[in-house]
């Protein structure tokens, strides 16, 4: 990994090779970065999810779709653990973002955007959201060039900015 930043702004308007959906099993749209992403990219998004992930997806697991109406060329669609229903498991939300630079790698991508994975509706401590962000990100051995962790707002932003300026 060469570069990790932090943007404030919308992950849908990133003009990046992939961008990280933070997905439910389901992989049918949903709420919060989930909802925004299909929104913005169309119904080619959800019908490419319904082909692909015909029983949704892991925990923890990633996979890709196109981008429909996004600037971006891929979607790369993680699911985190939903701390809030009991799933506290740190591992998988690092395997989030492993997976995520695993799959970035087979699409030939080097430039990302992402979200805190699990940090909104799903309630994950956000420090340690992004903690783990930050960390795989910068230590994962990927050909992503470019990830940037992309804040909706400027107190996210700032936290982000902290732990990357921390490290």
């Amino acid at each position: 990994m060469t570069g990790v930043t932090v943007v404030r702004g919308d992950i849908t308007r990133q003009h990046v090779d992939a961008v990280v959906n933070a997905a439910n099993r389901a992989m049918r749209g949903g709420g919060g970065v989930d909802g925004a992403i299909h929104a913005a990219g169309g119904p080619a998004v959800l019908a490419d999810c319904v082909a692909r992930f015909p029983n949704g997806l892991a925990t923890g697991d990633a996979g890709w779709t196109t981008a429909g109406d996004l600037p971006a060329r891929w979607i790369i669609h993680v699911v985190g653990p939903n701390h809030r229903a009991g799933e506290t498991d740190r591992g998988l939300l690092e395997s989030c973002y492993r997976r995520a630079l695993e799959v970035a790698d087979e699409l030939g991508a080097e430039s990302i955007a992402v979200p805190l994975v699990s940090a909104g509706i799903y309630g994950w401590p956000l420090d340690d959201a992004v903690d783990v962000a930050v960390t795989v990100l910068r230590t994962a051995e990927s050909s992503v060039r470019d990830a940037r962790i992309v804040a909706f707002d400027d107190a996210m932003a700032a936290r982000v900015e902290r732990r990357l300026a921390a490290s």
